[in-house]
């Protein structure tokens, strides 16, 4: 117990020491605004004694420390956070566009883990795993009232290893599946031809490899005939990294600011402007992006540039709103702070952040009647961004709007 204390008051000691040595040598209005963070650093260590010395039972001193600095981060917004080292890991997983499994996208539901939707071309895509399928244990392991990422270490691993899965679906048909786990590309950029010379581009987020992603796919696209128009879906588009949607939106324009970003430090006031496009790339053609509420970050980024540099129209519903930038910046021990540390405006220098962008013409997803709140319709629109966008309702507007207009900007009203 006596080491316990020690090390308890060591720590609480070195951060009082510390911020007084910090503070010196500063202008008087700095000193005073250290003044101020030692009092309450000074509150914080009461409280910590107050729990090493009452609390009921036993607390590490590094667990209420982590405990108070995501609770510091979390009240500033609700993106900043303090990163654990699997959560960074998984992160960076994510953002570089690979990993080693078995190849689907999975949500927790009624405490369960639950297929959203298998990646195309996967061991689970090719064993028959379906969206809505309930995953009821992995190897031996019951999924009730496991993490996300509990359940991702579980169902990921070397290439070529097995692993397997309890799946109930319908409610009724229970499963074992085995499955042997292969290396799984996060494929960001789906395309599909709806008619001759009219393509879809549906980009589920924005990764390290989404702009050479899209510039393969377009130039597939233009290699096999003329392309008259392209419907760019970004529904339900969690956004990702901004470089990525500066790169995407400045394959659609020639010229023009993309968008601007303002922060704190001089470091965090910049502008991205837009590049002409080499000479073989057969610009321009219209387009019609798809929004929804889902639509956030990067997504609205590229939405609000091709919108404002009138290059695209946009149809659907309001734009989740979310137009800060996040830093992700390491520390010791491979734990990171994701931080808010800029906003993005849009080429008419709009901040979008809890306003969303507005579609130019707002068209309601179509439910089947009865079918609103049921599970069923609920995966099948899932899956059917994913593999029948020519059965959506809203593709169908967006496919006869780019039929009957030559140029996007002359819808402008």
């Amino acid at each position: 117990m006596y080491k316990k204390n020690l090390k308890f008051n060591l720590l609480l000691s070195f951060c009082l020491i510390f911020l007084l040595i910090f503070s010196w040598g500063f202008s008087k209005e700095t000193k005073e605004k250290n003044d101020e963070i030692y009092r309450y650093l000074k509150l914080f260590s009461q409280v910590l004694r107050l729990i090493e010395d009452n609390y009921v039972t036993e607390v590490n001193p590094k667990d209420l420390i982590y405990g108070a600095i995501n609770g510091m981060l979390n009240s500033l917004d609700p993106y900043s956070s303090l990163m654990k080292p699997e959560e960074y890991k998984e992160l960076e997983i994510e953002t570089k566009g690979s990993f080693t499994g078995i190849g689907i996208e999975i949500t927790i539901k009624d405490e369960i883990i639950t297929v959203v939707a298998p990646i195309e071309d996967t061991p689970a895509w090719k064993a028959g795993i379906k969206p809505g399928d309930k995953i009821l244990k992995i190897d031996d392991k019951p999924t009730k009232g496991m993490s996300l990422l509990e359940a991702v270490k579980l169902l990921r691993g070397p290439k070529g290893t097995k692993v397997t899965i309890t799946i109930l679906r319908n409610d009724k048909d229970i499963k074992e599946i085995t499955l042997v786990r292969d290396v799984i590309p996060i494929k960001s950029v789906k395309t599909k031809l709806l008619e001759p010379g009219f393509a879809y581009v549906r980009i589920t987020s924005f990764q390290e490899k989404t702009p050479q992603e899209l510039i393969e796919a377009l130039e597939k696209l233009e290699n096999e005939q003329q392309i008259k128009g392209i419907i760019l879906d970004l529904r339900f588009n969690p956004g990702g990294l901004l470089s990525s949607a500066i790169e995407v939106a400045d394959e659609f324009l020639e010229d023009g600011l993309i968008v601007s970003v303002k922060g704190k430090s001089k470091e965090a006031q910049m502008e991205f402007k837009a590049a002409p496009n080499p000479s073989h790339r057969k610009h321009p053609y219209p387009i019609v992006i798809l929004i929804n509420h889902g639509t956030a970050s990067a997504a609205e980024i590229v939405t609000g540039a091709l919108k404002d540099n009138n290059r695209a129209l946009v149809l659907g519903q309001k734009s989740f709103g979310k137009g800060c930038v996040q830093t992700v910046i390491p520390l010791e021990e491979d734990y990171a702070v994701k931080l808010t540390t800029a906003y993005y405006y849009t080429p008419k220098g709009v901040c979008i952040d809890k306003v969303g962008i507005n579609p130019d013409i707002e068209i309601p997803e179509i439910e089947t009647p009865g079918d609103k709140n049921s599970e069923k319709a609920k995966e099948d629109k899932v899956f059917k961004y994913f593999s029948s966008p020519e059965e959506d309702f809203q593709v169908k507007m967006a496919l006869s709007i780019l039929k009957n207009v030559k140029e996007i900007s002359k819808l402008r009203f």
